[in-house]
């Protein structure tokens, strides 16, 4: 988790400097403010970054993809061809949107396939949301192949992969819109937070209303302003942006730094035979913030997750059995639970997602381990965490 690795002096610093204001709130009150935009200033570091022509902070990047969903266009009704492999809240926004979830086959990219994405094309298709997991890009030309010969609309969920470029284009700048997250766990964090981007003025502005009760932001008075949309509080804090700024400052050193110590692990693994490495068609574009790598099958797999428990390797996911990644743990989202009725509980599921059948997925899933890679390891520590990963998968595969 590179992003709460490295906080310091620079976001005490920068939240200091809103408090010192007492101006937490993101729009308005500039007399209050002594310059001090923490907001604006990471949306610009964030179009610096990845080449964006828009960019606009959110409370979190679950609000994110809610906002990529409806600056596109997507609502109501929309058939959207999702990932089984993903944090749940790509779901959760594609039915609290109204949109109803069409389950598609993923690939060793550990994203969407084209193939299991034209496979899962019905007349009712809208979009794709595709997610970039695991810092890394999806196959990117065959996917927008198939998007555009179909006449579709993408979305990205780039919550795992800022820093995440495919042949020098960010993630989440193919689609009409996308989405990243800066939550506890990322390479970048601000505790909460998330930021929308576009290369589309227009679904820019959707966004920017959307986010915020649907205020356009034009003027001085807050309360004077016209809403030319519905929309509802999904804004980010001043305190929340004042870290997230800071930790885009420091994501360019973090991506190299991971990328050092990710591939020391992966030399070290490489030697042995039982285990291949994740697909990835643009590997200079990878984030390092994992290294994904599979056995030969999902008992083994298993084998390797308790050998590691028993050897007290630490930092390893297992997302066959993790509660809120794969699919094989929603029963919540299987049997539709909700406090209220959602779109889908009217329309309809188009699928019967107790009895999905995906299984290339399964098959990749049940065979995958993710090492978390962490930046602030030396080169002395990140040799011999490989050596002991190394040694205790070697008792399991002999």
């Amino acid at each position: 988790m590179p992003g709460t690795e490295f906080f310091g002096k620079e976001e005490i610093k920068g939240v200091n400097e809103v408090l010192d204001t007492g101006c937490l709130f993101r729009f308005n009150h500039d007399e209050l403010r002594q310059g001090i935009w923490k907001a604006r200033e990471m949306e610009v570091k964030v179009k610096e970054f990845t080449g964006a022509s828009f960019a606009h902070a959110v409370s979190s990047g679950s609000t994110a993809v809610s906002a990529a969903l409806n600056a596109a266009g997507i609502g109501h009704g929309d058939e959207v061809i999702v990932p089984p492999f993903t944090y749940i809240a790509t779901i959760e926004a594609v039915l609290f949107a109204g949109g109803l979830p069409v389950f598609a086959e993923i690939d060793e990219t550990l994203c969407l396939s084209a193939d299991g994405i034209k496979k899962a094309i019905t007349p009712k298709t809208k979009a794709v949301m595709l997610v970039h997991m695991c810092g890394a890009a999806a196959s990117m030309e065959s996917i927008m192949s198939v998007v555009n010969d179909k006449n579709l609309t993408l979305i990205e969920d780039a919550g795992q992969a800022l820093g995440a470029f495919y042949k020098g284009k960010s993630v989440g700048l193919f689609g009409k819109t996308g989405a990243f997250s800066f939550d506890f766990f990322k390479i970048t964090t601000a505790g909460e937070g998330g930021v929308f981007i576009t290369n589309e003025e227009e679904r820019y502005r959707w966004a920017d209303s959307f986010t915020d009760h649907g205020h356009d932001h034009i003027g001085e008075n807050r309360g004077m302003e016209n809403h030319p949309v519905l929309g509802f509080n999904y804004r980010i804090s001043e305190l929340h942006a004042a870290i997230g700024l800071e930790q885009m400052k420091r994501l360019p050193e973090v991506i190299r730094l991971n990328k050092i110590n990710k591939q020391i692990i992966k030399n070290i693994l490489s030697d042995i035979e039982d285990i291949s490495f994740r697909k990835m068609d643009d590997p200079d574009g990878d984030s390092g913030t994992f290294l994904n790598f599979f056995l030969i099958n999902t008992e083994t797999a298993q084998s390797v997750m308790d050998q590691f428990a028993s050897d007290g390797i630490s930092g390893c996911n297992y997302w066959f059995t993790n509660m809120y990644h794969f699919i094989n743990q929603w029963d919540h989202l299987k049997n539709l639970k909700s406090a209220a009725p959602l779109a889908i509980h009217h329309l309809g599921a188009p699928q019967d997602y107790n009895n999905l059948d995906l299984p290339m997925s399964q098959n990749i899933i049940g065979r995958l381990i993710s090492l978390g890679i962490r930046a602030s390891w030396s080169e002395e520590e990140a040799t011999n965490f490989g050596n002991k990963m190394k040694e205790s998968i070697k008792k399991v595969t002999g």
